[in-house]
């Protein structure tokens, strides 16, 4: 499919979103949003798709919202009785929240607002060793955070952290992310694709996607559980879908016999009678 903002192309097995405005320095819009969402869709729907990567082109990941286009909101009816605005960085985020499949976020250039934010919801985040633009500027713009990132932020870096860099909207670089545990790896910026996508391989040629996808949604759900218990009851819950299942059979035979696994389980088909055990959440204001 032809999207006008961003890219879309599957690879062994690797969905790759490019955000595409590299004149704009990849500034987030509202039709960027809504392709973005259509490609997560097209992503979470097709089996042959087992991790998602998203990076921008040219010489930023995204600068921010594109302010000359009200990149910022929309109005959208929230609960049948008046308009509200929605958080367009959000509508992204929440998406991803609920995803089956693991995303990766290849942060290639410049991060900033939601060039950031957008990265929160996503599972593993790596940057190139010279970006020297990334971060939470809103307060700095006279707004408040989005795209969840107070949900998401103080999960990932610690409340003391998140509210430091919230409160100053200070920028930083990938080093210094890297240091407070934002990302996970800073690589040469030659080496960003190689790297980002040699993991996403490693999870697609290596792991079952039923496994992966329960096992997503056991760490992102369980980050607001107030005891372990929850997360025992999903652990037990998953472990004896599986033990029954092909993948697990699969999964020790292939060990055993000391030869990569084939798995066959497939997330639209297979994926068992307790997911999701959340409620889905609705807008409203």
């Amino acid at each position: 499919m032809n999207f006008e903002q961003i890219i879309y192309e599957v690879q062994n097995r690797i969905a790759l979103i490019t955000l595409n405005r590299p004149d704009q320095l990849n500034a987030w819009t509202i039709a960027m949003k809504d392709e973005i969402i259509q490609a997560l869709g097209m992503a979470e729907t097709d089996d042959n798709v087992r991790v998602v990567v998203v990076t921008g082109a040219g010489r930023a990941y995204c600068a921010g919202a594109d302010l000359s286009s009200g990149g910022f909101n929309v109005r959208s009816d929230g609960n049948g009785q008046r308009e509200v605005h929605r958080d367009t960085a959000g509508q992204a985020t929440l998406t991803m929240y609920d995803m089956k499949k693991p995303i990766i976020a290849a942060i290639n250039g410049p991060a900033v607002g939601v060039g950031i934010t957008m990265t929160l919801a996503m599972d593993i985040r790596i940057a190139a060793d010279n970006v020297s633009k990334m971060g939470f500027v809103f307060n700095r713009r006279g707004i408040v955070p989005e795209g969840c990132s107070t949900y998401f932020l103080p999960r990932i870096v610690g409340i003391s952290l998140a509210s430091e860099l919230i409160m100053t909207g200070r920028i930083f670089s990938s080093e210094e992310a890297l240091e407070m545990g934002l990302v996970s790896q800073i690589v040469p910026p030659e080496d960003l694709m190689k790297t980002v996508m040699g993991l996403a391989g490693d999870i697609a040629e290596n792991t079952s996607a039923i496994s992966a996808a329960l096992a997503r949604q056991m760490l992102w759900k369980g980050l607001g559980d107030d005891h372990p218990m929850p997360s025992h009851i999903r652990e037990s819950q998953g472990l004896d879908y599986m033990m029954t299942g092909q993948d697990c059979l699969e999964g020790v035979t292939s060990f055993l016999e000391k030869r990569p696994a084939r798995f066959s389980m497939k997330p639209s088909t297979d994926m068992p009678d307790f997911y999701p055990w959340w409620e889905p959440r609705a807008f409203i204001l």
